[in-house]
């Protein structure tokens, strides 16, 4: 599809020490009590939003081995108006959308205060780090032109 350089390829090392953080962020989530589901979800909707075919096509599957059901990853994109998300996974959802557009500040602000009410302070930290890692691996997929795999 494109002749530039993989960057995971280009620069192993580097590729290496994202999944480092990317371990201990999962790490940290699980001591904070975040669902597996819930950062997956979250994951899922910063790849749709930035546009990385090949993120969400991984995280897609990632969600439903963490036991997201089809018809609520059909539902992610318009979780605003659906019922099928609770209030963890709503605020998780907002914290990673804000991180994502990084709207002006006053209303990031306020939607970032508002998820951390929601989650909690270890909960709302651990998947800040997810949010920013997600919107990393993103643009290095984007950036890659990663193929996203045929249908199985």
């Amino acid at each position: 599809m494109s002749s530039l350089p993989f960057l995971d390829r280009s620069h192993p090392d580097a590729w290496q020490q994202l999944g480092q953080v990317a371990a201990g962020i999962g790490t940290a989530a699980g001591r904070a009590g975040v669902a597996r589901s819930t950062t997956e979800l979250m994951i899922l909707r910063i790849s749709q939003l930035n546009g990385c075919a090949y993120c969400v096509h991984v995280h897609s599957r990632k969600a439903l081995r963490a036991g997201v059901a089809q018809e609520r990853l059909a539902q992610l994109p318009v979780w605003r108006d659906s019922p099928s998300f609770d209030e963890v996974e709503r605020a998780a959802l907002l914290l990673g959308e804000t991180l994502t557009f990084l709207p002006d500040p006053s209303v990031r602000d306020r939607d970032l205060i508002l998820a951390r009410e929601a989650l909690g302070d270890d909960a709302f930290t651990v998947l800040e780090w997810a949010a920013i890692l997600m919107n990393t691996y993103n643009r290095l997929s984007i950036a890659s032109h990663h193929p996203v795999p045929g249908p199985s």
